[in-house]
């Protein structure tokens, strides 16, 4: 929702001033600068990015449009989770889980938690590293860092999108002035024509500088930037679940070791050390 009322705030104020001002929106209908810039653009983003960068852009896009805020359901059961799994390993140890990793969706423990199933890319990175614990014993350091690499490189991949779109973006202006010039050449063939014609011509080339400027400043940046936010939110994710394996691994309890995952995720999601205490309760009860 509120991606829709910041589109419709740009759209209100350029469009609605521009008509303040005494223009009419029929002079910035030119299909022709349009195809122009619009063709250039998509071309320059397929040209430029493989096909799974360019898939994972929907994906991320269609998320961000469809899902704003934080599943308000994860966080509760993750952590009630990851607190039922350090428990087992604490009284049985690590094999106990065996059954458990190898089919997560079929495991009676994991089907407890619905909502972090949802969550494949969590689910995963959270069943292969608990699978590299059980193989064999890593000290707490080499975790940290292991799951430092990780992270990084799944983050690295998540913000290919957002990079792609931001280039694309800074491009558009580019974009903007050769349909413009396009447009001026066209003028200049027509020089000789009715001396109206000509302006009417040159307003449509100047269309093109606006639409490369409006789409850099006022979609693809911000597009791009709101994407960078979701794949953040997706990272808090694993870095909560890093922190809390790797507290879990020097020796803190359970509860301690959740609440070191709990400090790794952004404030607008992240519960207080008395609700997560409520959460654990209840998981008791």
């Amino acid at each position: 929702m509120s991606k829709l009322i910041g589109l419709i705030i740009i759209l209100a104020s350029v469009f609605g001033g521009y008509m303040w001002a005494g223009g009419t929106l029929t002079s910035l209908w030119q299909p022709a600068e349009i195809l122009i810039i619009s063709g250039a653009a998509l071309g320059a983003l397929i040209i430029a990015n493989p096909r799974s960068v360019l898939e994972e852009m929907l994906v991320q896009i269609k998320e961000l449009l469809t899902q704003e805020k934080e599943d308000p359901e994860l966080y509760p059961q993750l952590f009630s989770l990851m607190n039922l799994l350090m428990s087992q390993i604490q009284s049985q140890g690590l094999k106990v889980l065996d059954e458990h990793i190898e089919n997560p969706k079929e495991s009676s423990i994991f089907l407890m938690y619905p909502n972090v199933l949802k969550h494949t890319a969590l689910l995963q990175f959270l069943i292969d590293n608990l699978r590299i614990q059980s193989i064999g014993k890593m000290s707490p350091h080499d975790l940290e860092y292991l799951f430092e690499e990780e992270i990084h490189r799944i983050e690295e991949d998540r913000l290919r999108p957002s990079e792609a779109l931001n280039k694309v973006g800074e491009a558009m202006p580019g974009f903007g002035i050769l349909a413009a010039v396009m447009g001026i050449i066209i003028t200049m063939s027509n020089i000789d024509g009715p001396i109206t014609m000509i302006g009417v011509k040159v307003a449509a080339a100047l269309v093109g500088t606006f639409i490369g400027i409006f789409a850099c400043y006022c979609f693809f940046d911000p597009l791009s930037k709101a994407l960078e936010h979701l794949v953040d939110r997706k990272s808090a994710q694993l870095r909560c679940v890093s922190a809390i394996l790797g507290a879990f691994a020097k020796g803190k309890p359970p509860m301690m070791a959740v609440d070191a995952g709990r400090k790794q995720i952004q404030s607008e999601n992240r519960p207080s050390f008395i609700e997560l205490e409520r959460w654990m309760m209840e998981q008791k009860s």
